[in-house]
Protein backbone atom coordinates (compact mmCIF):
# COMPACT_ATOMS: atom_id res chain seq x y z
CA UNK A 1 0.00 0.00 0.00
CA UNK A 2 1.19 3.36 -1.19
CA UNK A 3 1.21 6.38 1.03
CA UNK A 4 -0.40 8.96 -0.08
CA UNK A 5 2.70 11.96 -0.53
CA UNK A 6 4.03 14.53 -2.58
CA UNK A 7 7.25 13.56 -3.33
CA UNK A 8 9.65 11.95 -5.75
CA UNK A 9 9.84 8.06 -6.25
CA UNK A 10 13.19 7.61 -4.09
CA UNK A 11 11.13 9.50 -1.09
CA UNK A 12 7.93 7.56 -1.48
CA UNK A 13 6.87 5.47 1.91
CA UNK A 14 5.34 2.47 1.53
CA UNK A 15 3.51 0.20 4.00
CA UNK A 16 4.86 -3.23 4.66
CA UNK A 17 3.27 -6.03 6.19
CA UNK A 18 5.26 -9.62 8.19
CA UNK A 19 3.76 -12.40 9.03
CA UNK A 20 2.41 -11.06 12.21
CA UNK A 21 0.47 -8.62 10.69
CA UNK A 22 2.80 -5.84 12.14
CA UNK A 23 3.47 -2.59 9.54
CA UNK A 24 6.09 -0.86 8.87
CA UNK A 25 6.38 2.53 6.47
CA UNK A 26 9.64 2.20 4.49
CA UNK A 27 10.88 4.24 2.00
CA UNK A 28 10.77 2.70 -1.37
CA UNK A 29 14.71 3.06 -2.18
CA UNK A 30 15.04 0.46 0.88
CA UNK A 31 13.00 -1.83 -0.93
CA UNK A 32 14.24 -4.73 -2.88
CA UNK A 33 12.32 -6.49 -6.15
CA UNK A 34 11.08 -10.21 -5.15
CA UNK A 35 9.19 -12.17 -7.95
CA UNK A 36 7.75 -15.58 -6.81
CA UNK A 37 5.52 -18.13 -7.85
CA UNK A 38 3.31 -20.05 -6.11
CA UNK A 39 1.33 -24.08 -7.00
CA UNK A 40 -2.06 -24.23 -6.49
CA UNK A 41 -2.11 -28.26 -6.71
CA UNK A 42 -6.02 -29.52 -6.04
CA UNK A 43 -6.55 -33.38 -5.97
CA UNK A 44 -10.47 -33.68 -5.17
CA UNK A 45 -11.43 -32.11 -2.74
CA UNK A 46 -8.21 -30.99 -1.10
CA UNK A 47 -5.66 -29.12 -1.89
CA UNK A 48 -1.94 -29.34 -1.17
CA UNK A 49 -0.26 -26.66 1.03
CA UNK A 50 3.17 -26.38 3.50
CA UNK A 51 3.17 -26.41 6.87
CA UNK A 52 4.88 -23.34 7.88
CA UNK A 53 5.60 -22.35 11.46
CA UNK A 54 2.06 -22.38 12.80
CA UNK A 55 0.32 -21.79 9.31
CA UNK A 56 0.03 -22.85 5.92
CA UNK A 57 0.98 -21.39 2.62
CA UNK A 58 1.32 -22.65 -0.92
CA UNK A 59 4.21 -24.55 -2.20
CA UNK A 60 6.62 -21.93 -4.13
CA UNK A 61 8.76 -19.26 -3.11
CA UNK A 62 11.57 -16.70 -5.41
CA UNK A 63 12.78 -16.71 -8.90
CA UNK A 64 16.38 -17.18 -9.13
CA UNK A 65 18.14 -14.41 -11.68
CA UNK A 66 18.03 -16.49 -15.36
CA UNK A 67 15.65 -18.80 -13.88
CA UNK A 68 12.11 -18.71 -15.90
CA UNK A 69 9.02 -18.86 -13.75
CA UNK A 70 8.01 -22.03 -14.79
CA UNK A 71 11.48 -23.36 -13.83
CA UNK A 72 11.32 -21.61 -10.46
CA UNK A 73 7.95 -23.29 -9.44
CA UNK A 74 8.80 -26.75 -10.61
CA UNK A 75 11.86 -26.16 -8.47
CA UNK A 76 10.22 -24.52 -5.57
CA UNK A 77 7.71 -27.15 -5.21
CA UNK A 78 9.84 -29.99 -5.10
CA UNK A 79 11.81 -28.50 -2.38
CA UNK A 80 8.74 -27.89 -0.32
CA UNK A 81 7.26 -31.11 -0.99
CA UNK A 82 8.79 -33.58 -3.16
CA UNK A 83 7.14 -33.70 -5.76
CA UNK A 84 7.38 -32.69 -9.39
CA UNK A 85 4.80 -31.24 -10.83
CA UNK A 86 3.43 -29.78 -14.20
CA UNK A 87 3.31 -25.90 -14.66
CA UNK A 88 -0.35 -24.90 -15.43
CA UNK A 89 -2.98 -21.60 -16.25
CA UNK A 90 -2.04 -18.70 -14.37
CA UNK A 91 -4.56 -18.18 -11.75
CA UNK A 92 -3.51 -14.29 -10.33
CA UNK A 93 -0.54 -12.22 -10.29
CA UNK A 94 -0.56 -9.58 -7.79
CA UNK A 95 2.00 -7.51 -5.85
CA UNK A 96 2.58 -6.92 -1.81
CA UNK A 97 5.13 -5.04 -0.01
CA UNK A 98 6.83 -7.41 3.34
CA UNK A 99 8.95 -7.77 6.07
CA UNK A 100 10.95 -11.03 5.47
CA UNK A 101 11.02 -12.73 8.87
CA UNK A 102 14.07 -14.90 7.88
CA UNK A 103 16.49 -12.05 7.21
CA UNK A 104 14.12 -9.14 8.10
CA UNK A 105 14.82 -7.45 4.92
CA UNK A 106 11.51 -5.19 3.22
CA UNK A 107 9.98 -6.60 -0.22
CA UNK A 108 8.15 -5.69 -3.38
CA UNK A 109 6.65 -9.10 -4.34
CA UNK A 110 5.54 -9.39 -7.89
CA UNK A 111 3.68 -12.51 -7.02
CA UNK A 112 2.51 -15.30 -9.48
CA UNK A 113 -0.17 -18.45 -8.46
CA UNK A 114 -0.41 -21.19 -10.81
CA UNK A 115 -2.61 -24.07 -10.99
CA UNK A 116 -0.29 -27.83 -11.06
CA UNK A 117 -0.39 -30.92 -11.86
CA UNK A 118 1.25 -33.44 -9.81
CA UNK A 119 3.53 -35.96 -12.11
CA UNK A 120 5.63 -38.03 -9.99
CA UNK A 121 7.52 -37.81 -6.53
CA UNK A 122 5.95 -38.26 -3.01
CA UNK A 123 5.67 -35.92 -0.26
CA UNK A 124 8.92 -35.27 1.66
CA UNK A 125 11.38 -33.00 3.55
CA UNK A 126 14.31 -34.30 1.78
CA UNK A 127 15.04 -31.11 -0.42
CA UNK A 128 14.33 -28.30 1.94
CA UNK A 129 16.88 -25.68 1.77
CA UNK A 130 18.45 -24.71 5.05
CA UNK A 131 15.99 -22.10 5.97
CA UNK A 132 12.97 -24.16 5.36
CA UNK A 133 14.44 -26.96 7.85
CA UNK A 134 13.99 -24.33 10.49
CA UNK A 135 10.04 -23.34 10.09
CA UNK A 136 8.88 -25.84 7.82
CA UNK A 137 7.43 -29.38 7.96
CA UNK A 138 6.05 -31.86 5.41
CA UNK A 139 3.36 -30.57 3.26
CA UNK A 140 -0.15 -31.26 3.64
CA UNK A 141 -3.19 -32.94 1.74
CA UNK A 142 -5.93 -30.10 3.18
CA UNK A 143 -9.85 -30.68 3.04
CA UNK A 144 -10.80 -27.74 0.53
CA UNK A 145 -13.98 -26.60 3.09
CA UNK A 146 -11.83 -26.25 6.03
CA UNK A 147 -9.18 -23.90 4.49
CA UNK A 148 -11.46 -20.63 5.97
CA UNK A 149 -10.36 -22.38 9.00
CA UNK A 150 -6.42 -21.87 8.40
CA UNK A 151 -3.61 -19.78 9.20
CA UNK A 152 -1.77 -18.35 5.74
CA UNK A 153 1.32 -16.52 5.34
CA UNK A 154 0.84 -15.06 2.20
CA UNK A 155 -0.43 -11.78 1.14
CA UNK A 156 -3.60 -13.16 -0.38
CA UNK A 157 -7.35 -13.84 0.61
CA UNK A 158 -6.33 -17.98 0.22
CA UNK A 159 -9.77 -19.22 0.57
CA UNK A 160 -10.90 -17.06 -2.35
CA UNK A 161 -8.01 -17.84 -4.45
CA UNK A 162 -8.43 -21.73 -4.00
CA UNK A 163 -11.88 -21.51 -5.06
CA UNK A 164 -11.35 -19.16 -8.24
CA UNK A 165 -8.47 -21.99 -8.99
CA UNK A 166 -11.43 -24.97 -8.41
CA UNK A 167 -13.58 -22.95 -10.99
CA UNK A 168 -11.28 -23.12 -13.20
CA UNK A 169 -10.52 -26.74 -12.69
CA UNK A 170 -14.24 -27.40 -13.58
CA UNK A 171 -14.54 -25.16 -16.72
CA UNK A 172 -11.57 -27.29 -18.23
Amino acid sequence: MILVSNTTSSERKVVCHDIEGSKFEVLASELSFRPSVYAIIIKGNKTLLSKQLDGYDFAGGGVDLGETLEEALIREVKEETGLEVKVGKLVLLGDSFFRKFTDKKFVHVIYAYYLCEVTGGALSTEFFDEHEKNYAQIAEWIDINAVDKLKFYNAVDSPKLLRKARGLLQKA
